[in-house]
């Protein structure tokens, strides 16, 4: 299993709060924190969303606020799609995608990539698993728990690797193997030391 952001994905994880700092952001509240992870959940449509946050920060306008929300996406490098196909080639591994995410970052992910690009990307998996489509998130137990059942997958069989340690940390508790990738000194390519 393979987190989507920071592993396929390069991200600048402080862009939006940089962005919305003029539009009066400050710090995370308990209440964007909690819109968002809502939002990252589907629980809440991307209109509803931006509605919500425009009430916390009245001079962005709507358009401000999508690309400030998306400024976060960087590029995904051609060699690690080449990597996930020619892994995907080997038939030696099941491979499935689990990312916290939403609608307008996956709009801008395939925006950014292309169609058919990013339909390369998707068709390598087995299984492609968005927080926001199946109504969990990352690091709560039951979305490790629902892929495993999905999918007939062993703990002890199955390796997870993600940037955040708070997400390694509970699909360890479930057994699974994980690889806490950290970026800027390791790459997803070199998954075979731990295979």
């Amino acid at each position: 299993m393979f987190d989507l952001g920071d592993v396929f994905i390069n991200l600048d994880k402080m862009a939006t709060a940089r962005i919305m700092h003029k539009y009066g952001f400050t710090t995370v509240t308990p209440a964007l924190d909690s819109l968002f992870k809502h939002y990252e959940k589907g629980l809440m449509d991307s209109k509803s969303f931006l509605d919500q946050v425009g009430v916390h920060f009245p001079k962005a306008s709507r358009q401000n606020l999508k690309e400030a929300w998306n400024s976060i996406l960087l590029d995904f490098p051609e060699y690690r799609l080449e990597f996930l196909e020619e892994l995907a080639s080997k038939n030696q591994y099941r491979l499935f995608l689990l990312s916290n995410t939403n609608a307008l970052h996956m709009e801008g992910v395939e925006q950014q990539m292309g169609t058919e690009r990013f339909k390369r990307f998707k068709d390598v998996f087995e299984g492609f698993y968005l927080s926001h489509e199946i109504g969990m998130r990352k690091p709560d137990i039951e979305i490790f728990q629902f892929v495993l059942d999905q999918n007939r997958l062993h703990p002890a069989e199955t390796l997870f690797v993600d940037d955040t340690k708070e997400n390694t940390d509970a699909a360890a508790n479930l057994g699974i193997k994980t690889w806490h990738l950290k970026v800027g000194a390791e790459e997803v390519t070199q998954i075979k030391l731990f295979l």
